[in-house]
């Protein structure tokens, strides 16, 4: 059925006559009678009376009407709902307790009557995520990801540079380490559960551990954020890593460590993903946040071979 023959039949069911229906939608006459002569062809009945005095409605044409604006007012809905910024911006954050969680949360903040809805897809790797955004599943994506993996249509800025840094429990013989490097982890147990074979963070973890001789696995059945802590707060030898902007916690009592890791301070590159084609105004202020308040990555920084520039 043809919309805009719909809304002509109602612009000739309130003025009753073609021509003041005509003037309303700024088309021609003309126009007007051939978008109800199609109508009526379509449902095979007779829409409106003519008269010397102008048009009035038929038996089908009462019975018609209400439907007709139950319509226009349908695709009215379906028109502002994907008008730009008239829905949420859906971003991935991966996890809500991790850095790209937590800066999407303070741009929240700031902008409280942002239309924005995060949502965490972390089961999807790098590029399962990439295709989310060109399905529009969701608007964005912070995903580590080479630029050479990049598709066609999609935009990738690299906003959120995180240190990592070491997580022991008050036994471990680094717990009151200022700061140590990399290398001084070697022969260090860093159990870092929930990586999966063919997740960006696994092939992060798998160079950080090749470049610096490093001891990083994922043994053992994950149990979620809790069980880590209360598994670290136990141990006199485990340790793991997470992020500077990563907000976990624990118990008073686990007395957990963070130990800035330096010389070189290895970098987690967290990128935005975003179709390239992207209007959703949210997503222009996120960028600008982003790009305002991202820290600065520091002058030793780590990062693998393969991180987007």
């Amino acid at each position: 059925m043809d919309v805009e023959a719909v809304r002509t039949f109602v612009a000739v069911a309130d003025h009753g006559q073609f021509q003041a229906a005509a003037d309303e939608l700024r088309i021609s006459q003309q126009a007007v009678s051939k978008r109800i002569a199609g109508l009526e062809r379509d449902l095979a009945v007779a829409l409106l009376v003519r008269t010397p005095r102008g048009s009035q409605l038929s038996l089908d044409g009462r019975a018609f009407l209400p439907h007709a604006r139950r319509v226009l007012a349908a695709v009215a809905r379906a028109e502002h709902a994907v008008r730009p910024g008239s829905r949420p911006l859906r971003v991935d954050v991966l996890n809500r307790r991790i850095a790209p969680a937590q800066a999407v949360y303070r741009f929240y903040r700031s902008r409280p009557r942002t239309s924005l809805e995060p949502v965490a897809l972390g089961e999807l790797n790098a590029a399962q995520a990439t295709e989310a955004v060109l399905r529009g599943t969701v608007d964005a994506t912070f995903r580590a990801l080479p630029a050479d993996r990049v598709p066609a249509g999609i935009s990738a800025e690299r906003l959120l540079d995180f240190p990592l840094q070491l997580l022991v429990g008050p036994a471990h013989p680094l717990a009151d380490a200022r700061a140590v490097r990399p290398a001084d982890l070697a022969g260090h147990r860093i159990w870092v559960p929930g990586i999966r074979p063919g997740m960006e963070w696994s092939a992060f973890y798998a160079a950080l551990a090749e470049t610096f001789g490093l001891s990083i696995d994922a043994l053992g059945p994950h149990f979620g954020d809790e069980a880590l802590m209360d598994t670290l707060a136990d141990s006199p030898s485990l340790a793991t890593l997470v992020g500077a902007g990563d907000r976990y916690v624990w118990p008073q009592a686990h007395d957990l460590r963070r130990v800035p890791l330096h010389d070189p301070t290895p970098v987690y590159p967290h990128s935005l993903l975003f179709r390239t084609d992207e209007r959703h105004p949210a997503l222009t202020e996120l960028r600008a946040h982003l790009h305002e308040t991202a820290p600065k990555t520091p002058d030793d920084a780590w990062l693998p071979r393969w991180a987007s520039p």
